[in-house]
């Protein structure tokens, strides 16, 4: 035992099996007691016998009570270890008066076994054991080897039960233990997934709003700057530079709309993803003069939502590094759809640049446009490749298809 004993033994985590083998010792004790109080009555004993047996009985019982009955109260093993010497001191004094209190010694074989420790509890279950043999022999007429056998066989009992007692009591502590630390380990699991969701929806919203608020934004500031150029020359050219930012601002107005109620790009709701990309190409022509084409590779299939999402976004995300840094004079996107997989491939003529090289966020906020784009392919289980030289870059996109898609 520890450094706490609990006379009860009660613990919430015990199971029901050492709950219930708790209650038929203390049951056994009093069921014992009571038995051997009544032979003193059949049995003719001196008054004054009779007197001392019944005081020490009702001293025994409440000796008992006050240390084994109440549940949850703990002590130290030092009170322990005196209440236990209380009631052996006791029951071998009414032992001393009727051999039938001997009965008493199967729990109290039980008591010493699980109060004390190793050597010293078996050394008490054999004195425990001698003193039953020993008034067994001074009351009997005659020797028998019941009298030595039966308590010997007893004890050996108790001793072995008390040791399978310990051994479920161990395991159940270790099952106690377990479980806790499933529950903390579950604990800890479900906090590092709400934060894993939590970081994934953070860069998702990061992407999205990149590839739309920004580069619309971005487009807006472009014509407006054209327009703001244009207005000395000709009204009319600058106003129709105005009415394309109108529609830009428009159209990513209805983007984040889209974005806050979980709906997809309007350009897609509308039509399919490649009507998508070609408009996508058109209106790119008209605000920057860059000759956009679009190319179609195979026969198109139904995608997945978010494959179709991911696509048109790269697009978007491709043209508009395109029309700002490359100084480019046309560009191409082709979408194609293979056996086993679904390809997007952006080919612009312009400068290019060194894919190798680190390339920090700017500081108007701008930079993770292809980071952010790597990102988002590669959550999809797809392949993003960046080829640039002198001549021009591409930029390669590969989804795979499940096999009941590309069918």
């Amino acid at each position: 035992m520890g450094g706490n004993e609990s006379l009860t033994g009660h613990d919430p985590s015990d199971s029901v099996v050492l709950r219930v083998l708790r209650t038929a010792l203390h049951a056994g004790f009093y069921l014992l007691l009571a038995v051997a109080t009544a032979r003193l009555f059949a049995t003719a004993q001196p008054r004054g016998a009779m007197m001392f047996a019944l005081f020490g009985v009702l001293a025994l019982a409440v000796l008992y009570a006050v240390g084994a009955l109440p549940r949850r109260v703990a002590h130290n093993r030092r009170t322990a270890l005196l209440w236990l010497a209380c009631v052996t001191a006791l029951w071998a004094a009414l032992l001393a008066v009727s051999p039938d209190f001997s009965w008493i010694a199967f729990p109290l074989f039980f008591l010493h076994m699980h109060l004390l420790r190793g050597p010293h509890a078996v050394v008490a279950v054999v004195i425990v054991t001698g003193l039953v043999i020993a008034t067994q022999l001074a009351h009997a007429d005659e020797f028998s080897v019941a009298m030595v056998l039966g308590p010997s066989l007893g004890a050996g009992f108790a001793v072995l039960v008390a040791w399978g007692y310990a051994a479920v009591h161990r395991e159940s502590q270790q099952r106690r233990l377990l479980i806790e630390d499933l529950r903390r380990t579950r604990s800890q699991l479900a906090v590092s997934q709400h934060e894993a969701g939590v970081a994934a929806e953070r860069e998702r919203l990061a992407g999205e709003i990149h590839d739309t608020i920004a580069q619309g934004l971005s487009s807006v500031v472009l014509l407006l700057r054209a327009a703001e150029a244009a207005l000395p020359a000709g009204a009319d050219t600058a106003r129709g530079h105005l009415v394309e930012a109108r529609d830009t601002a428009s159209e990513n107005l209805a983007e984040a709309r889209g974005l806050v109620s979980e709906l997809g790009p309007p350009a897609l709701n509308e039509a399919g993803l490649a009507d998508a990309l070609r408009r996508l190409c058109e209106r790119v022509e008209r605000e920057s003069g860059l000759r956009c084409r679009l190319r179609l590779d195979g026969t198109a299939l139904g995608l997945p939502a978010g494959y179709e999402v991911a696509l048109l976004r790269a697009a978007q995300a491709s043209l508009a590094n395109v029309v700002q840094h490359a100084g480019a004079d046309s560009a191409t996107v082709t979408l194609g759809y293979l056996r086993t997989e679904v390809t997007l491939d952006v080919y612009d003529d312009g400068a290019g640049f060194d894919p190798a090289s680190p390339r920090a966020p700017r500081p108007d906020g701008s930079g993770f446009g292809l980071r952010s784009l790597r990102e988002r392919i590669e959550r999809l289980g797809g392949v993003f490749e960046l080829e640039s030289t002198g001549n021009g870059t591409v930029v390669a996109i590969r989804l795979p298809l499940r096999e009941e898609v590309s069918r």
